[in-house]
């Protein structure tokens, strides 16, 4: 069962209701994992193009639960390109077979420049139109996303947070307040890194389990939802705890910090 409080939300200005903890498939767990999820409450999914098992499930739930599901995928940058807006957007309608999108971000954007206003225009115009319910873009640059959410045009942020990664709490968080805009993080684990034990830390000492490491970001109010990217059945599982257990104790949140720092000491090269 969800803990109704920590499990649920509505996101941004929206009025969409949604899990706290979202699906990606980027891994392949499988359509049995995937449709687990749904009957274990999970309700929101994000997209990539290349996730056939995703695309399977959520066209065979379209079909009777459409209203139920949040949907959220986009259009990517590639750095040296990026992809059509609203070409990208008509092809994943065709694709899942639907007549609009939850959420529809500019994916990948390293630095300002690679976020041109054309980008922002075809969001905007998609909203515009009724066809998606909030626009923005997954970004690297945490003082430009800040930026971008204090301005307001642009309604949907997904980030990078972790117990690892907290500068969003200085960059992003502190300028959420004025527009509500939704946030969406990834990477909860760091790649796995905050679930092994890192050179500089003790060999008798605590090291993490995935579930404490989504704690730690759904412990934070700022983040409506914290994607979960599980590799099988077992792993879903597992990281559905989390849902059940609660925000973190002050002792598990310090905890959670400390090791945090040791992972990031050890690896600051990595994003």
């Amino acid at each position: 069962m969800i803990a109704e409080e920590f499990g649920r939300t509505t996101l941004g200005n929206t009025g969409i209701k949604a899990c706290r903890l979202g699906l990606s498939a980027t891994y392949w767990p499988g359509k049995k994992a995937i449709y687990k999820a749904v009957d274990s409450g999970v309700n929101f999914f994000f997209v990539f193009s290349f996730d056939r098992q995703m695309v399977a499930v959520l066209r065979d739930l379209f079909q009777s639960h459409r209203q139920d599901m949040v949907v959220t995928t986009g259009a990517y940058n590639y750095i040296w390109a990026r992809q059509d807006v609203r070409k990208t957007f008509e092809h994943r309608l065709r694709q899942l077979k639907t007549d609009h999108i939850d959420f529809f971000l500019f994916l990948g954007v390293m630095k300002e420049a690679e976020m041109p206003p054309r980008v922002v225009e075809d969001l905007v115009r998609l909203r515009e139109e009724g066809k998606v319910r909030g626009i923005g873009l997954s970004c690297h640059d945490r003082k430009f996303a800040g930026r971008l959410a204090s301005e307001g045009l642009l309604d949907t942020f997904m980030i990078r947070y972790n117990a690892a990664h907290r500068g969003a709490e200085q960059d992003i968080f502190p300028y959420l307040g004025a527009h509500n805009p939704t946030l969406i993080s990834y990477t909860a684990t760091r790649w796995s890194f905050l679930v092994r034990r890192p050179k500089n830390w003790p060999k008798d000492g605590r090291v993490p389990t995935a579930p404490l490491c989504y704690r730690f970001v759904l412990s934070n109010p700022h983040v409506d939802v914290c994607l979960t990217a599980p590799r099988n059945m077992k792993q879903l599982e597992e990281n559905l705890t989390s849902l059940r257990e609660g925000p973190l104790s002050e002792e598990e949140m310090a905890f959670m910090r400390e090791f945090g720092d040791a992972v990031h000491h050890t690896k600051k090269w990595f994003m």
